[in-house]
Protein backbone atom coordinates (compact mmCIF):
# COMPACT_ATOMS: atom_id res chain seq x y z
CA UNK A 1 0.00 0.00 0.00
CA UNK A 2 1.93 3.27 -1.04
CA UNK A 3 2.34 5.80 2.28
CA UNK A 4 -0.50 8.10 2.93
CA UNK A 5 2.16 11.90 1.83
CA UNK A 6 0.12 13.73 4.98
CA UNK A 7 0.66 11.38 7.67
CA UNK A 8 4.58 9.93 6.28
CA UNK A 9 6.77 11.76 8.22
CA UNK A 10 5.72 9.70 11.49
CA UNK A 11 6.74 6.26 11.21
CA UNK A 12 4.71 3.97 12.49
CA UNK A 13 5.67 1.65 14.82
CA UNK A 14 2.91 -0.71 15.34
CA UNK A 15 -0.07 -0.80 12.88
CA UNK A 16 -3.44 -2.76 14.81
CA UNK A 17 -6.21 -3.49 13.00
CA UNK A 18 -10.24 -4.76 14.60
CA UNK A 19 -13.51 -3.80 13.96
CA UNK A 20 -14.82 -0.59 14.77
CA UNK A 21 -17.29 -0.23 18.11
CA UNK A 22 -20.81 -0.55 17.49
CA UNK A 23 -22.32 2.74 16.04
CA UNK A 24 -19.02 4.06 14.26
CA UNK A 25 -19.19 5.14 10.79
CA UNK A 26 -16.21 2.97 9.26
CA UNK A 27 -15.82 -1.39 8.59
CA UNK A 28 -12.32 -1.17 10.32
CA UNK A 29 -10.29 0.69 12.33
CA UNK A 30 -6.38 0.62 12.00
CA UNK A 31 -4.03 2.36 14.87
CA UNK A 32 -0.75 3.36 13.57
CA UNK A 33 1.75 3.89 16.82
CA UNK A 34 4.34 6.17 16.40
CA UNK A 35 7.62 6.80 18.26
CA UNK A 36 8.09 10.03 17.19
CA UNK A 37 4.31 11.31 18.05
CA UNK A 38 4.70 12.34 21.72
CA UNK A 39 1.23 13.63 22.65
CA UNK A 40 -1.22 14.40 19.24
CA UNK A 41 -3.46 11.86 18.35
CA UNK A 42 -5.54 12.29 14.59
CA UNK A 43 -7.79 10.54 13.07
CA UNK A 44 -8.95 10.61 9.46
CA UNK A 45 -10.85 8.14 6.66
CA UNK A 46 -9.54 6.39 4.47
CA UNK A 47 -12.05 4.47 2.39
CA UNK A 48 -13.94 1.97 4.68
CA UNK A 49 -11.83 2.28 7.09
CA UNK A 50 -10.29 4.40 10.30
CA UNK A 51 -6.98 5.15 10.35
CA UNK A 52 -6.45 6.59 14.12
CA UNK A 53 -2.72 7.59 14.76
CA UNK A 54 -1.14 7.32 18.67
CA UNK A 55 1.84 7.92 20.35
CA UNK A 56 3.91 4.89 20.62
CA UNK A 57 4.18 4.98 24.72
CA UNK A 58 -0.01 4.80 25.00
CA UNK A 59 -1.39 2.05 27.19
CA UNK A 60 -3.86 -0.33 25.68
CA UNK A 61 -6.73 1.23 28.04
CA UNK A 62 -5.56 4.87 26.57
CA UNK A 63 -5.70 4.08 23.01
CA UNK A 64 -9.40 2.31 23.48
CA UNK A 65 -10.38 5.81 24.90
CA UNK A 66 -8.85 7.82 21.99
CA UNK A 67 -10.26 5.60 19.62
CA UNK A 68 -14.02 6.20 20.81
CA UNK A 69 -13.12 10.34 21.23
CA UNK A 70 -11.74 10.38 17.54
CA UNK A 71 -14.41 8.29 16.21
CA UNK A 72 -16.79 10.75 18.15
CA UNK A 73 -14.91 13.60 16.39
CA UNK A 74 -14.87 12.01 13.12
CA UNK A 75 -18.65 11.34 13.53
CA UNK A 76 -19.75 14.96 14.38
CA UNK A 77 -17.33 16.65 11.32
CA UNK A 78 -19.40 14.25 9.43
CA UNK A 79 -23.06 14.72 10.68
CA UNK A 80 -23.06 18.81 9.73
CA UNK A 81 -22.57 18.05 6.30
CA UNK A 82 -25.51 17.97 4.56
CA UNK A 83 -26.37 15.59 1.66
CA UNK A 84 -28.23 17.01 -1.98
CA UNK A 85 -30.92 14.61 -3.20
CA UNK A 86 -28.26 13.23 -5.60
CA UNK A 87 -25.73 12.72 -2.90
CA UNK A 88 -29.10 10.97 -1.01
CA UNK A 89 -29.74 8.62 -4.08
CA UNK A 90 -26.09 7.34 -4.61
CA UNK A 91 -25.92 6.45 -1.09
CA UNK A 92 -29.21 4.46 -1.17
CA UNK A 93 -27.63 2.55 -4.25
CA UNK A 94 -24.30 1.88 -1.97
CA UNK A 95 -26.40 0.52 0.66
CA UNK A 96 -28.77 -1.40 -1.06
CA UNK A 97 -25.79 -3.46 -2.57
CA UNK A 98 -24.11 -3.31 0.56
CA UNK A 99 -27.03 -5.21 2.72
CA UNK A 100 -29.26 -5.92 0.16
CA UNK A 101 -27.29 -7.17 -2.69
CA UNK A 102 -28.83 -4.44 -4.86
CA UNK A 103 -32.51 -5.76 -4.87
CA UNK A 104 -33.80 -2.71 -3.51
CA UNK A 105 -33.63 -0.50 -6.53
CA UNK A 106 -35.71 2.96 -5.79
CA UNK A 107 -36.44 4.90 -8.63
CA UNK A 108 -36.65 8.69 -6.46
CA UNK A 109 -34.66 9.26 -3.51
CA UNK A 110 -34.73 12.88 -2.16
CA UNK A 111 -35.68 15.08 0.82
CA UNK A 112 -38.57 16.47 2.18
CA UNK A 113 -40.12 19.43 4.78
CA UNK A 114 -43.80 17.93 4.50
CA UNK A 115 -42.69 14.88 6.85
CA UNK A 116 -42.89 16.26 11.06
CA UNK A 117 -44.01 12.97 12.40
CA UNK A 118 -42.06 10.52 9.87
CA UNK A 119 -38.38 10.16 9.72
CA UNK A 120 -38.67 9.00 6.09
CA UNK A 121 -41.54 7.31 3.59
CA UNK A 122 -41.82 4.98 0.90
CA UNK A 123 -43.98 4.63 -1.80
CA UNK A 124 -43.19 0.74 -3.32
CA UNK A 125 -45.52 1.14 -6.36
CA UNK A 126 -43.27 4.56 -7.57
CA UNK A 127 -40.45 3.07 -5.95
CA UNK A 128 -40.20 6.42 -4.53
CA UNK A 129 -38.00 6.82 -1.27
CA UNK A 130 -38.71 10.57 0.73
CA UNK A 131 -36.41 10.95 4.41
CA UNK A 132 -37.82 13.85 6.57
CA UNK A 133 -35.31 17.29 6.39
CA UNK A 134 -35.68 17.01 10.68
CA UNK A 135 -32.40 13.95 9.96
CA UNK A 136 -30.23 16.60 8.06
CA UNK A 137 -27.27 17.46 10.77
CA UNK A 138 -28.15 13.20 12.09
CA UNK A 139 -25.12 11.16 12.22
CA UNK A 140 -24.42 9.44 9.43
CA UNK A 141 -25.32 5.72 10.82
CA UNK A 142 -28.25 7.27 11.55
CA UNK A 143 -29.55 8.38 8.22
CA UNK A 144 -28.06 4.86 6.55
CA UNK A 145 -30.49 3.21 8.75
CA UNK A 146 -33.32 5.42 7.68
CA UNK A 147 -32.33 5.15 3.91
CA UNK A 148 -32.38 1.29 4.82
CA UNK A 149 -35.40 0.70 6.24
CA UNK A 150 -37.04 2.72 3.20
CA UNK A 151 -34.98 0.34 1.07
CA UNK A 152 -36.63 -2.64 2.83
CA UNK A 153 -40.32 -1.37 2.30
CA UNK A 154 -39.02 -1.63 -1.66
CA UNK A 155 -38.88 -5.51 -0.56
CA UNK A 156 -41.10 -6.44 1.98
CA UNK A 157 -44.62 -3.54 2.39
CA UNK A 158 -45.37 -4.38 5.91
CA UNK A 159 -43.33 -4.56 8.99
CA UNK A 160 -43.38 -7.91 9.84
CA UNK A 161 -40.59 -10.70 10.38
CA UNK A 162 -39.36 -10.97 6.89
CA UNK A 163 -38.96 -6.89 7.09
CA UNK A 164 -37.11 -6.65 10.44
CA UNK A 165 -34.65 -9.75 8.97
CA UNK A 166 -33.53 -7.54 6.60
CA UNK A 167 -32.57 -4.84 8.69
CA UNK A 168 -30.50 -7.08 10.95
CA UNK A 169 -27.90 -7.02 8.47
CA UNK A 170 -26.84 -3.30 9.27
CA UNK A 171 -25.05 -3.44 12.61
CA UNK A 172 -25.89 -0.06 13.74
CA UNK A 173 -29.80 -0.88 13.28
CA UNK A 174 -29.99 -0.68 17.02
CA UNK A 175 -28.31 2.36 17.48
CA UNK A 176 -30.15 4.22 15.59
CA UNK A 177 -33.32 3.23 16.62
CA UNK A 178 -32.62 4.28 20.60
CA UNK A 179 -30.82 7.98 18.83
CA UNK A 180 -34.10 8.26 16.91
CA UNK A 181 -36.79 7.26 20.06
CA UNK A 182 -34.60 9.89 21.97
CA UNK A 183 -34.88 12.79 19.72
CA UNK A 184 -38.34 12.22 20.15
CA UNK A 185 -38.77 12.04 23.89
CA UNK A 186 -36.36 14.80 24.28
CA UNK A 187 -38.95 16.74 21.83
CA UNK A 188 -41.87 15.89 24.34
CA UNK A 189 -40.49 17.30 27.36
CA UNK A 190 -41.94 20.07 28.62
CA UNK A 191 -39.79 23.65 27.80
CA UNK A 192 -39.25 25.66 30.88
CA UNK A 193 -39.45 29.50 30.04
CA UNK A 194 -36.56 31.34 29.76
CA UNK A 195 -35.71 33.30 32.63
CA UNK A 196 -34.62 37.18 32.78
CA UNK A 197 -31.71 37.93 34.46
CA UNK A 198 -33.02 40.88 36.86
Amino acid sequence: MPADPLHSAAKSKRSTTSPPPSGSGASAIEVRRSARRRRTVSAYREGDRTVVLIPARMSEAEEQRWVTVMLDKLAAQESKRVLGDTELAERAERLSAQYFEGRARPSSVRWVTNQNTRWGSCTPSEGSIRLSHRLQGMPEYVVDYVLLHELAHLLVPGHGPRFWRLLEAYPRTERARGYLEGVVAADRLPHLPATRDE
